[in-house]
């Protein structure tokens, strides 16, 4: 209570390192507006890969009412994931990955932790240093590991100084970027746009409703990749009902105006681009306007790697590695960097991959997090000590997350694995997500009633945070 009363230690604070890992904040220290969360989310979403995806309308054969219609469809379930995923970190105070401790364990939300939040940060932080070296190097013909090193030195000073910093630059970079994409759209359009029919003879056809499903299934991925990560930026904001309500909404709305804009923009380019390589396809597309769209696509790095990298930091301390966050951050950017150097080639394959299988293993986690969170009574903050307790070992979440992700398997489509289903029906498209989600929701509910899986110690609660009597202070003062 006292603690809670005091002057905040962090608040607003731009120039000042966040003291906070993954504990819960407290009341003092929560500031910011909803609108804050617009910001972050639009400036992440103008990427150019983004528009790659759009690319792939032509190879399935899509008309183009059919592909807006999958991209609007698409970015509208992801970006609805995104608002409610969001609104659970004002509610609670916690990072995402925390509050998967709940359905699945304190150990138990390890393994997912480990590859969705992790190896998918590092990941993902890789490809986006390799497309904004790639940017850098074409704008200043310095080589790409010099590009690619500047590049993630300046993501690992702001990732250290935290969520005051990213806040307060991805406002920056969405005033910044949104001029120079809408540059890269209205030439890009002009220099080459077209409106085209089906056509049955692509090399990539499907069928249309398979098409429709597969292409539309690569939007909604790329928002689903980003939602263990929804509450990490949300988690300050003071927790009052028209708060709560106002970051959904400005959430949702950052993440489906930059998915829609870029993704129907590449439809619409697609015919004309005839590399698969980002940054030539870009030079093909702005002409002799390719420097402001370098540009674009470098400082656009930033924007998307602020968040892997520090919401990767946040998951290596969920994990309980003993590293300060500052530690994890510099961990994670030097992987980044390492695996940029390794995978400078064959980027936007090695992309497409990486995004499938980033999200057969999300979309049970994010669906048992959800029900737990509404059905399971999660919302209650009371309950914010349960994160904390090393005694829940394990818990049913984790059979539920694990069993969607098998039952996803047979229709998985990528060019890693293919299913024996989608080898069979090729015309269904990627169903995969849609399993997983299904059999995920179909097993929590049918245990999430049950005891815990194993509980150790369980007379005694034990909290990862060090601060056990802050957390229930923080509970109790709330309720």
């Amino acid at each position: 209570m006292t603690h809670d009363a005091s002057a905040p230690v962090y608040g607003s604070a731009i120039a000042k390192v966040e003291p906070f890992g993954v504990d819960h904040i407290p009341d003092n220290e929560r500031h910011g507006k909803p609108s804050s969360q617009f910001f972050v989310w639009f400036a992440a979403g103008l990427n150019f890969p983004i528009i790659l995806l759009g690319f792939s309308a032509a190879w399935f054969g899509l008309s183009f009412p059919a592909a807006v219609t999958a991209i609007v469809i698409g970015a509208a379930l992801g970006s609805l994931l995104m608002a409610v995923m969001s609104r659970m970190g004002v509610r609670l105070g916690v990072p995402q990955q925390i509050q998967a401790r709940g359905p699945l364990g304190f150990f138990g939300n390890f393994v997912p932790v480990a590859y969705i939040n992790v190896f998918a940060g590092i990941g993902w932080a890789s490809v986006t240093v390799i497309l904004g070296g790639k940017a850098f190097a074409g704008l200043t013909h310095l080589p790409f590991w010099l590009c690619a090193g500047m590049l993630t030195l300046v993501e690992l000073v702001v990732a250290v100084y935290g969520y005051n910093m990213i806040n307060f630059l991805q406002k920056a970079l969405t005033y910044v970027l949104t001029p120079l994409f809408a540059l890269i759209t209205v030439v890009a359009v002009i220099r080459g746009g077209s409106i085209f029919h089906a056509n049955p003879h692509a090399q990539g056809y499907i069928g249309s409703t398979g098409g429709l499903v597969t292409f539309g299934a690569w939007f909604l991925s790329f928002l689903v990749a980003w939602a263990p990560f929804a509450s990490d930026y949300s988690r300050y904001l003071p927790d009052t009902p028209n708060v709560v309500t106002r970051t959904a909404w400005y959430t949702g709305l950052g993440n489906f105006v930059t998915i829609c804009w870029l993704g129907i923009l590449g439809v619409v380019v697609g015919g004309s681009a005839t590399s698969s390589d980002s940054i030539t396809a870009l030079h093909q597309l702005a002409g002799p306007f390719a420097i402001p769209a370098l540009l674009a696509v470098g400082l656009s790095a930033l924007a998307q790697n602020f968040l892997n990298v520090y919401g990767g930091a946040i998951s290596i301390q969920t994990l309980k590695v003993p590293v300060t966050r500052a530690q994890a951050v510099i961990g994670i950017c030097v992987l980044a960097y390492a695996l940029s150097l390794w995978g400078e080639s064959g980027t936007e394959a090695k992309f497409k991959v990486f995004l499938n299988l980033t999200a057969y293993f999300i979309a049970p986690f994010v669906t048992v997090l959800l029900l737990d969170y509404y059905l399971g009574g999660r919302s209650d903050a009371s309950r914010i000590p349960e994160l904390y307790d090393r005694s829940r070992v394990l818990d049913w979440g984790f059979v539920a997350w694990a069993g969607g992700v098998a039952a996803s398997v047979p229709f998985w489509q990528s060019d890693f694995y293919t299913g024996p289903f989608s080898v069979a029906h090729p015309g269904a498209g990627d169903l995969s997500m849609f399993v997983a989600t299904g059999a995920g929701a179909v097993l929590y509910l049918l245990t999430y009633r049950l005891k815990p899986l194993w509980i150790k110690d369980a007379g005694e609660t034990r909290h990862s945070s060090g601060e056990p009597d802050r957390s229930r202070a923080v509970a109790s003062h709330n309720h």
